[in-house]
């Protein structure tokens, strides 16, 4: 466990957010009297140097930004092996929670909250910095409806250790860049593409691409096109569907920097204020939306670009002929054409010479091994299975094999694991341990830690499961599960009460939650006294558990005791019950006396 007080200074109180990095405390700074966010690197970060290095090297630059849309870095420390970053803390919700609420945000709205973020990393690209790790997670809404960029500092350092030495892909896969999808170098343009995935989601309050693995996603950024915000939701402008379209193009080169982003959105904003919807002929225009060629088709008419008149009937009647003619030649063209490029794809350059040995990339992200075979002037297929054994997004087996002689621009097929196959989580709570187990078990799934919890339940009945029922989950994983240990029990010690009264030792013993069970036996001493205990005092027992006490019985007064001795005494004379001798009645022992 964490210590709760930071260089005697940040005083530790609630967990309040993390991720795979680092987790972020709620805390006080005693020394200036002021809330704080403490981020605390993970455990595993904490073990290599030269990521740490890097790591209070870029923080310490992003302590030094200084922006309204910025959330503000305090101080950067370490104290033995933990490494924290101290921030501003802002109490409002993320963004990522405004849009789960709201579903979408209104037009004029997310261009404001774009322009802040745009602003934000304006400031930072012209020091040097880069985020690359945008997403609405990382944008904190204040009360104002201001937005602030969070996890400036961090990010960078993050990259470039992580390419280092495990090759993992560098930030949220829904939203970061192609290049970054690819695992090659990363820009201040990565971060708009990011802004623009961020806009397209508050636009339209969902995601430009999805899928069932990151892979899948990763590979959509690299090749596939959005659908357009207008055909989502055709409100938008067409000019504010271009600033996406422009910020979230394929090639860096094509889109604009920070800065210029800033200013398309104040120019966009400027317009939609005062009721203007721009064409093509607009001056902006031609600086904002991409030339036509540049487009795909769906996109061309709802960003507003002119459409070419279409041919007549006419027109179209003497061209038919003319195109029947050229089908069939056109169609054995193109297949022969296919063979030669699936040729070309399959086997590479079949009329060079060259030969490169095949890179063993089994075990590796994708992104590290698509550079490492691409570098060796080879081509990459990716494929996606499913295996248990192999984490997420990594190579599980190559074709042609490591150390194979092929030649150059040989296609090398990487099958990347999806992980286990997607299982719905059942609900096993209230089930016995053992048929929870097989319940698993037939399902391909197994049982891990198991953990023991006092409860009213049954012992060894299910009372609680980490995955929750409905939840996807991979096959072959490990459930923990929490089992009942049955109702908890505390000892207490006996007190001590013979020898008092009864009265005393019912509440002596009832303030140790313990029963009382009360015999009575005639003794010579004062009635209502205790006579004995059981168990004795001193005797560990179990809460709720009975103490048995022998009571002295209230004497009977002299003139019973008179009566019954008299009677006795003439029973015995007469020798047997039945005799002729009369016995007094009730109530008249006194008359005869």
């Amino acid at each position: 466990m964490l210590q709760q007080v930071l260089d005697n200074r940040y005083e530790l109180q609630e967990l309040i957010g993390g991720g795979g990095m680092a987790d972020v405390y709620l805390a006080r700074d005693n020394l200036l009297d002021r809330p704080v966010a403490v981020k605390i690197l993970h455990q595993q970060f904490q073990s290599d140097t030269e990521f740490i290095d890097k790591f209070h090297r870029e923080a310490q630059a992003a302590a030094r930004l200084s922006h309204p849309n910025i959330v503000n870095i305090y101080d950067v420390g370490v104290e033995g092996t933990t490494h924290y970053i101290v921030m501003e803390y802002v109490s409002g919700k993320t963004l990522k929670e405004r849009i789960r609420t709201e579903g979408h945000l209104p037009t004029a709205e997310a261009l404001q909250v774009a322009e802040n973020i745009a602003s934000a990393l304006a400031h930072a690209h012209s020091t040097g910095l880069v985020h690359c790790d945008i997403k609405p997670h990382n944008i904190l809404m204040m009360k104002d409806g201001t937005a602030k960029v969070a996890d400036f500092g961090i990010a960078r350092a993050v990259t470039e250790s992580t390419m280092t030495y495990s090759g993992n892909v560098v930030g949220s896969v829904h939203y970061f860049s192609p290049e970054q999808a690819k695992g090659t170098m990363i820009t201040p343009k990565s971060d708009v593409y990011s802004l623009g995935v961020v806009l397209y989601e508050m636009l339209t309050g969902q995601l430009p691409f999805n899928g069932e693995t990151p892979v899948s996603i990763a590979m959509q950024h690299l090749q596939q096109e959005p659908r357009s915000v207008r055909e989502l939701d055709p409100s938008i402008p067409p000019v504010v569907e271009a600033i996406v379209f422009r910020a979230m193009s394929k090639d860096p080169e094509l889109r604009p920097s920070s800065s210029e982003l800033v200013t398309d959105i104040r120019q966009a904003e400027q317009m939609l204020a005062g009721g203007t919807m721009m064409s093509s002929h607009d001056p902006y225009a031609t600086q904002v939306l991409p030339r036509v060629e540049e487009m795909p088709a769906h996109q061309v008419q709802a960003a507003g670009a002119p459409v070419r008149r279409l041919p007549s009937q006419e027109e179209e009647e003497s061209r038919s002929l003319f195109k029947s003619k050229k089908f069939v030649f056109g169609l054995v063209l193109v297949l022969v054409m296919g063979f030669c490029v699936g040729a070309f794809m399959s086997f590479g350059k079949f009329w060079s010479t060259a030969e490169v040995t095949v890179p063993d990339v089994t075990g590796k992200p994708l992104a590290l091994a698509r550079q490492i075979l691409e570098d060796g002037k080879l081509r990459v297929n990716v494929a996606e299975v499913y295996d248990t054994d192999v984490p997420i997004g990594q190579v599980v087996s190559q074709e042609p094999e490591g150390g194979a002689k092929v030649k150059e621009q040989r296609t090398v097929t990487i099958k990347v694991s999806r992980g286990g196959e997607a299982l719905e989580m059942p609900d096993i709570k209230g089930l016995n341990r053992v048929d929870a187990e097989k319940k698993l078990k037939k399902m391909g799934l197994a049982i891990g830690t198991v953990y023991e919890k006092y409860s009213d339940e049954e012992v060894d009945t299910v009372i609680g499961q980490e995955t929750r029922a409905g939840t996807k989950i991979s096959k072959g994983t490990a459930v923990d599960i929490t089992i009942s240990k049955g109702k908890q029990t505390r000892k207490v010690s006996v007190p001590k009460v013979q020898g008092g009264a009864l009265d005393a030792a019912e509440s002596a013993l009832a303030s140790r939650k313990l029963h009382v069970s009360i015999e009575y036996k005639a003794s010579s001493q004062a009635p209502g006294t205790v006579i004995s205990q059981s168990p004795s005092a001193g005797t560990e027992v179990e809460e709720g558990s009975a103490v048995t006490l022998v009571i002295a019985e209230e004497r009977k007064d002299e003139t019973d005791i008179k009566h019954d001795s008299g009677q006795n005494k003439r029973e015995n004379q007469s020798g047997t019950p039945g005799s002729s001798q009369e016995v007094p009645k009730p109530g008249e022992a006194g008359k005869s006396r």
